[in-house]
């Protein structure tokens, strides 16, 4: 059970793609999709197993590293927090899978879209399930190249290759800093092995180490490179530039990056960490500050994008600042149960979107919309489910799990938690607005697509509406059925030593305590961003474009994404390219090509067409020479001679 919840996608994935086309498709897709159900039904198992008897497991395989004092053991590590990755992970992707049955159903590389599907996942579940750093960068790097894959799946697409790239390169920015947390691990714990890391925190605390010139905290610097990695791979401000494009993929992938995997392992990974980060207060200040400003920045970028999934996506980005910044006040369960929650209500959100799009011809522009509620009933009451649960509304799931991060944020006391109380604050009303206003410029209202457009307008098949109504039971329970355990009165219990938190920091335990209006605060705001939405949208249509005209410097501001793209490009993509062309025409054309193989062959060729021009043909010409050359070499013996 242990292993197969591991390798049963691995190995649909591997029939899937060294044998589809002898196979076909149906089976293709039913051999990955029976892989990951079986899969879920482990995760299941083990969650009752280890989270709710609470019995942790660790499952050696063999030794993969033994060098000097490096000892890497490949083993399956299965405590509370993976049981509930576990989960979150299997159930998505295989309500992912079956989804793209329908989705895919006319595209031309069925099986290689699958198996790239399988080992995604199974990539994500090696990571979730590492003992060790080094085999946890395994499966981070395994995601970071399944992601590559399937964002530029439709490879005819210049568009679908050049996002590939970017979230490949990208996140090989915050891979590297990864990386360097993990020598610095080793560096100083000499180990590499999460219980002997954990075990020796404490007595690490306050060594100091002289970097870059200054003496700091060794376990400040290695906390904060670890937490650069998750920058990159949950797409955090600064290193968030890949999500939006990363919608190039098909929206199966949509959902799977966004909802359940790739994005969540930067979450996952610091709470896997907590001994580690909770030995120091800048490291998690540090993290409090970028998560609540991603939520912000997020946010209101999402307010005024037109494609559907760039909305979805910038929601996706917002959510993630948030479970960062309830780690940051050390509120480790917040995060995760928002992990959890946010999984199942947004994977309805892009499959929804899917539908949609499926619906409207391919169709992403939410103005070219409109109206279609009354054609695809079932998919406009599921995606009225995910934007409840996503703007916090009760009893939806998101309610519970929002209201938590920022109980606990305010309950912190500090600074940084204040800060990002405040700033969450306002990303929960611009949730809500944006949320309502991609179901009204998109299910009501008069139809804004051409006749031909509406005239094809239809329900998507079951295959692809299954799902979304088991993630809809997701989307409206699970912040209910779990909240006690996670982050309610059992959570003690439930988390047992999976998770770190020092006595001193509180944050979670004061939640019950924090003054009303700070409970009652995100309802209201999330009420007022979708009243703001349906007056503006509905009421008053006039008024958004009113705005955008006169306020027209702040509407571009958010419209370009604060212009990071275009920072970026002049700081480091056009140097880049100019140093690469100088590089290529002026170091290997000029000098390297210019003098060695090509200068060789010119001066070659050049010689032989001298010598060529010797070659008249005329038999005059060749005695001249010949007495040319006799007189030459009587005349060199002459002058030897004297």
């Amino acid at each position: 059970m242990y292993i197969a919840v591991v390798f049963l996608p691995l190995l649909g994935s591997i029939i899937a793609g060294l044998f589809g086309r002898v196979i076909g498709d149906r089976a293709s897709q039913v051999v990955t999709c029976t892989g990951l159900g079986l899969s879920a039904l482990c995760a299941a198992l083990i969650f009752q197993t280890v989270a709710i008897d609470g019995h942790s497991v660790t499952v050696p395989l063999l030794t993969w590293i033994k060098s000097g004092g490096l000892d890497v053991s490949w083993a399956l590590r299965f405590d509370t927090l993976t049981a509930v990755m576990l989960i979150v992970v299997t159930f998505v992707s295989f309500m992912v899978h079956v989804y793209s049955i329908g989705y895919m159903s006319h595209d031309h590389s069925i099986p290689r879209f699958m198996s790239y599907l399988s080992l995604f996942t199974f990539a994500m579940l090696m990571l979730v399930t590492a003992d060790n750093l080094v085999q946890m960068f395994f499966g981070w790097e395994g995601v970071g190249v399944a992601s590559y894959l399937l964002i530029g799946f439709w490879y005819h697409k210049p568009s679908a290759c050049a996002a590939a790239i970017k979230a490949f390169v990208v996140n090989r920015v915050g891979d590297f800093g990864f990386a360097l947390g993990i020598f610095g691990t080793f560096f100083l714990f000499g180990t590499v092995g999460f219980d002997d890391i954990f075990a020796a925190a404490p007595s690490k605390a306050q060594t100091i180490v002289h970097f870059f010139g200054c003496d700091v905290n060794a376990i400040t610097i290695v906390s904060l490179l670890l937490f650069v990695g998750a920058m990159g791979k949950s797409a955090q401000l600064g290193l968030h530039t890949w999500l939006p494009d990363a919608m190039e993929g098909p929206t199966p992938v949509s959902a799977l990056i966004h909802a359940a995997t790739m994005v969540t392992a930067g979450v996952f990974m610091v709470s896997r960490m907590s001994p580690l980060f909770e030995q120091s207060e800048t490291a998690l200040a540090v993290v409090t500050i970028i998560g609540a400003a991603t939520a912000f920045f997020a946010a209101t970028v999402g307010c005024v994008q037109n494609d559907i999934k760039r909305v979805i996506a910038y929601s996706t980005c917002s959510q993630l600042g948030y479970m960062f910044f309830a780690i940051g006040v050390s509120a480790y369960p917040a995060a995760i149960f928002h992990l959890f929650t946010h999984a199942f209500f947004k994977a309805l959100l892009f499959l929804g979107a899917g539908s949609v799009i499926h619906a409207m011809s391919d169709e992403q522009d939410i103005r070219k919309m409109g109206g279609i509620g009354k054609h695809i009933k079932v998919t406009c009451a599921l995606m009225w489910i995910g934007s409840l649960a996503l703007a916090g509304i009760p009893p939806f799931a998101g309610h519970y799990s929002k209201d938590a991060i920022l109980s606990a944020a305010w309950a912190s006391g500090s600074t940084s938690g204040h800060i990002a109380f405040f700033l969450g604050m306002g990303a929960a009303f611009m949730t809500a607005f944006y949320s309502w206003r991609l179901l009204i410029l998109v299910f009501h209202g008069k139809p804004r697509a051409d006749d031909h457009v509406m005239g094809h307008v239809h329900e998507s098949p079951l295959v692809m509406i299954i799902p979304l109504l088991v993630l809809a039971v997701g989307a409206v329970l699970s912040g209910a059925v779990g909240h006690d355990m996670f982050v309610g009165e059992e959570n003690h219990e439930f988390w047992r030593a999976a998770i770190a938190i020092l006595p001193d920091h509180t944050a979670l335990a004061s939640v019950e305590h924090v003054p009303d209006w700070v409970e009652h605060g995100p309802l209201v705001l999330a009420v007022s961003g979708i009243a703001l939405a349906y007056l503006l949208y509905v009421v008053f249509p006039a008024v958004p474009s009113f705005l955008a005209t006169n306020l027209r410097g702040l509407y571009l501001f958010a419209l370009n994404k604060w212009y990071f793209d275009e920072l970026y490009d002049f700081l480091f993509v056009r140097p880049a390219f100019k140093i690469g062309r100088g590089f290529w025409q002026g170091g290997d054309g000029a000098l390297i090509d210019g003098v060695g193989p090509d200068g060789v062959a010119a001066a070659a060729k050049d010689i032989g067409r001298r010598v060529a021009l010797l070659q008249s043909g005329y038999l005059y010409h060749y005695a001249f020479a010949m007495l040319i050359g006799i007189v030459a070499i009587v005349s060199w013996y002459a002058f030897m001679a004297h």
